[in-house]
């Protein structure tokens, strides 16, 4: 029998109602007697590392979350982490980047009802989640919900209350859990490397999202105080002319900046090379482009790559477009 390690860190599956609404306040424990089945499936040990809504989740949380995953690696055989949906996916891709080639299951998992509720997702969620984390064919960073295994790097939060809040974007989910059983999609090919863990994440980033008839006051701000510039365009990607000539400007004056062109659609990825508005903008600054890969995995990435890549050494494109946990298919050869 498997040996888990449960990390809580708060969330709506550990709220109880307060005068304010639901606040976490149940201990990881007291989740365990919701689910006696799971001694079936494996010997759970317990960690209540945070006890926060999600919404106040921060990079130095995910440092705790890697720091207290490394220093217990050697002593269990995967990991199950209790977390908020509202910011589980930026946390999933960070992790995706902060440990790599983890053969051992990092399982994210949590629920849109408290599992004290009558009826609730929870309960369904954290068990799969230990069914996931206890099979001997489970590897790396993902999220278990609502009967779905999501890559790291893939999910987004599409829906607010349903219980099928998160999707895979772009990409199949790795498997499905039903009564217990997992169904693979895709099957886990072993980690050639050891696992590599990382603590330092550059936070420094702005995410600058377009709307019809923005204003360039705000970017020679925006230049000056943050290290890297995620744009959320319109459709495949491009600058607009309201922007583009202090754009290019900014660009030629800060050319050490980390520029990614993304989209605001959720599917399809970007593609400057469609349109003038992009194409032109992409030949005059030096883009990247997030292409596929969801926009929580390319800030968390852009986090990861800034804090730990020797830019003078190393090509930003091959770090950027290098796939990690299947964040990034097609890249610059999307068209292939």
């Amino acid at each position: 029998m498997k040996d888990i390690l449960f990390i809580a860190t708060g969330g709506t599956i550990a709220s109880k109602k307060s005068e304010n609404g639901l606040k976490p306040q149940i201990k990881p424990d007291e989740l365990l007697t919701y689910i006696p089945q799971v001694k079936k499936v494996c010997r759970v040990h317990v960690e209540q590392l945070l006890n926060l809504d999600s919404s106040n989740i921060e990079p130095v949380h995910w440092k705790m979350m890697v720091e207290c995953i490394q220093e217990n690696y050697e002593q269990y055989d995967g990991f199950v982490i209790a977390h908020g949906t509202d910011t589980m996916a930026y946390t999933a891709a960070a992790l995706s980047y902060m440990i790599q080639n983890s053969q051992k299951p990092i399982v994210i998992t949590g629920s849109q009802k408290p599992i004290n509720m009558d009826i609730t997702d929870a309960k369904t969620n954290l068990l799969d989640s230990f069914v996931y984390a206890s099979d001997a064919k489970s590897q790396g960073v993902q999220i278990v919900f609502d009967g779905k295994v999501i890559a790291g790097t893939r999910a987004k939060k599409v829906r607010s209350k349903s219980y099928n809040a998160f999707s895979s974007i772009d990409f199949p989910s790795l498997a499905v859990i039903q009564d217990m059983n997992i169904m693979r999609y895709i099957p886990m090919i072993p980690y050639e490397d050891k696992v590599r863990f990382y603590t330092r994440m550059n936070d420094n980033i702005f995410l600058l999202k377009l709307i019809p008839g923005i204003r360039p006051e705000i970017l020679p701000f925006i230049f000056e105080h943050y290290d890297a510039i995620v744009i959320e365009s319109f459709g495949v990607g491009g600058i607009p002319h309201s922007i583009r000539d202090a754009f290019c400007k900014l660009c030629e004056e800060h050319p050490d900046k980390i520029i990614i062109m993304a989209t605001q659609v959720a599917h399809e990825g970007s593609d400057m090379t469609v349109y003038e508005v992009g194409n032109e903008m992409k030949t005059m600054c030096n883009f990247l482009e997030t292409y596929d890969m969801t926009l929580e995995s390319a800030i968390a990435k852009t986090m990861w790559m800034s804090a730990n890549v020797d830019w003078k050494r190393f090509d930003r494109e091959d770090i950027f477009y290098k796939n990690i946990n299947y964040d990034v298919i097609f890249g610059k050869n999307r068209k292939c």
